[in-house]
């Protein structure tokens, strides 16, 4: 296993929309199991292929509180069950040291394939839920500061521009 590099806001490969994994394979769950090491290190509680620079449509999640329900989703599809949003603080490991509120669905339905390749459909709520959509976010080239005004947004780049040039 590897930990590999997370792609930090405003890098332009966080925009690509990721395609489809046609087959989970041997080098799909190494993927995976990268990933998972490279969220526990960071810490995080979700991981987008995007983030990575992999542009295929898998995550990881684990949102226990002792790391012990990791969860995959390859080519995750959401319906949302209840159009009630509910607002959040997020935070993002490609946009590290910020936390915004967001509105999102509380209550979703979610189908994908397991890392087995197998199909599963399950419903959501709460902190996973919210996770999960972020996450899909990542997948489809959106990132949580785009839910955000224009001003916030701006502000939250040039602070991160800066500390990449200061790391420089």
């Amino acid at each position: 296993m590897a930990i590999l590099d997370i792609l930090e806001f405003p890098d332009p490969r966080l925009r690509t929309r990721a395609q489809p994994v046609a087959e989970v394979t041997d080098a799909t769950r190494a993927l995976l199991a990268d990933m998972f090491e490279t969220m526990y290190a960071a810490p995080g509680i979700g991981l987008a292929a995007t983030q990575v620079n992999i542009q295929q449509r898998l995550l990881v999640i684990d949102v226990s509180e002792n790391r012990s329900e990791p969860l995959v989703f390859i080519n995750p599809e959401v319906t949302v069950l209840d159009p009630e949003l509910g607002e959040y603080d997020e935070g993002c490991l490609s946009v590290p040291g910020f936390y915004e509120t967001v509105q999102r669905p509380q209550r979703i339905s979610v189908t994908a394939l397991d890392a087995d390749g197998e199909t599963f459909t399950r419903e959501l709520q709460g902190l996973l839920a919210i996770c999960l959509q972020h996450e899909i976010d990542h997948l489809d080239g959106k990132l949580f500061v785009d839910y955000l005004t224009p001003l916030k947004r701006q502000r939250i780049r040039r602070k991160l521009e800066k500390e990449h040039r200061r790391q420089a």
